[in-house]
């Protein structure tokens, strides 16, 4: 396949674009450079460059940014060059030296296609790069992700070249007559990737000569099989999170290869292969289970997955001012209160409540259930405790804890959801309390 070819299957490059060249000066950068600016008329782009010396060989290095402002200069290409100390990065940030150049270079990168007005970055990772790219995570045990290899793009980031092997650039170069630089870092086997390059590749060109050509088209197929994979976790996302909650049956009704994608969508892509899997080890328990991952907890409760909420908690008592409007539970619930003199027909409902007046016993308070608590409710010819009937319900255990109890001096009379006690029922005709309880924004409709 052809660099067009590549860039034209991949969309890679449109008419109109402002492409700004990552180049160093060696071989891979000097042939993309040439080649989008001598084919920059006929693609319909405009070609710019960036040239970053990393600092790492002294004077060699920013010799080479030099090399390349002059190469551009002599062509009229637009060139910006920058510097970095990689090692005082990578000692001040924790990270290896090959992080810490990566890292230092994209923000370079970023900013000069900003300077030079560029919408799109084009970089020089080639075939060999990419197969080589697999088997270091093949190495590490990378997922499905990781034998992608690089992706043609990554948002405003191209890699025309990454169907072309170094071999083919090597003889693009002579044909040509293109000069560039050798960086003698590149002989060393310092790095990991150096090691796989001198070492490793070349035995499995050895079985089999067109290696690389075989290697892109694995990744190729690999990268479908991940957009398609990624695509349904997407759909069941869309369809079944909320509120930071996802039904546990719904996630283990999924194969697990997407099952473990939707935990990633929800709790980040730095979400490890192990916290995933505590993630799904819990969702098919019918107790109540946690499982501690980077920063958050999930919760599985009566079949559903609580990430990152908080325990259901005790609320702050709140007396009530009858006649007023309340708001109870850090905000969730607003409680509207009032006295009727003589009720007519009465319609309670779940957060409705009506009560006899004379059957209060002093003030009445709002709370979160409390140990022993018991109502008997009308109807039911029993009493029974709070925890029978939240258990009963079904209720997970912040909603237990985050279900209003009103109270008097004598005990409970009412439970939102439930209903009234029975030593409180007002007849037609009665002085009655009417309390009205809501979820606010915080909690949800009502």
């Amino acid at each position: 396949m052809t660099i067009i070819d590549f860039i034209k299957e991949n969309v890679l490059l449109s008419p109109g674009d402002r492409v700004l060249c990552a180049v160093s000066g060696g071989a891979d950068s000097m042939c993309l450079l040439h080649y989008l600016s001598a084919n920059a008329q006929k693609i319909g782009i405009t070609v710019c460059a960036a040239s970053f010396d990393h600092m790492l060989r002294g004077e060699a290095s920013a010799s080479d940014c030099r090399f390349v402002a002059e190469w551009c200069k002599e062509r009229g290409i637009e060139c910006l060059t920058g510097s970095g100390d990689v090692r005082a990065c990578a000692k001040s940030g924790g990270m290896s030296e090959e992080e810490a150049a990566r890292s230092l270079r994209y923000e370079f990168l970023a900013d000069a296609a900003k300077k030079l007005g560029c919408n799109v970055i084009a970089t020089a990772h080639n075939a060999n790069d990419n197969s080589e790219t697999l088997l270091f995570n093949l190495t590490r045990g990378g997922g499905l992700k990781g034998l992608c290899g690089i992706p043609p793009r990554r948002g405003n980031i191209v890699r025309p070249l990454l169907g072309t092997t170094r071999r083919e650039i090597e003889a693009y170069n002579a044909a040509n007559g293109i000069e560039y630089v050798s960086d003698a870092t590149n002989e060393s086997d310092d790095y990991t990737r150096n090691v796989i390059r001198h070492h490793v590749t070349p035995v499995l060109e050895g079985i089999n000569p067109a290696f690389f050509e075989a290697c892109a088209r694995t990744m190729r197929l690999l990268r479908e099989d991940e957009e398609c994979l990624n695509a349904m976790a997407q759909k069941a996302y869309d369809e079944h999170y909320g509120s930071g909650t996802f039904p546990a049956g719904e996630l283990m009704s999924l194969p697990k290869p997407v099952a473990m994608r939707v935990l990633r969508l929800i709790c980040g892509r730095a979400l490890s292969s192990a916290h995933a899997q505590a993630v799904y080890d819990i969702a098919p328990s019918h107790e109540l289970k946690y499982a501690d991952i980077s920063g958050m907890r999930v919760t599985c409760d009566r079949g559903t997955l609580y990430f990152g909420r908080r325990e259901g908690c005790a609320f702050e008592p709140v007396k009530l001012n009858i006649g007023t409007v309340q708001h109870f539970g850090g905000g969730r619930f607003e409680v509207k209160s009032e006295i009727i003199d003589s009720c007519g027909k009465i319609f309670g409902s779940f957060n409705i409540l009506y009560f006899n007046y004379d059957g209060i016993c002093g003030s009445i308070s709002l709370t979160s259930r409390m140990p022993g608590d018991k109502i008997r409710l009308r109807g039911r010819g029993c009493t029974k405790s709070l925890k029978e009937l939240f258990s009963e319900a079904k209720l997970s255990s912040i909603e237990r804890a985050e279900t209003p109890v009103l109270r008097d001096e004598k005990g409970v009379i009412a439970v939102c959801g439930f209903g009234v006690a029975e030593r409180c029922i007002p007849r037609p005709g009665d002085k009655v309390i009417r309390v009205t309880i809501n979820k606010t924004k915080l909690t949800g409709d009502n």
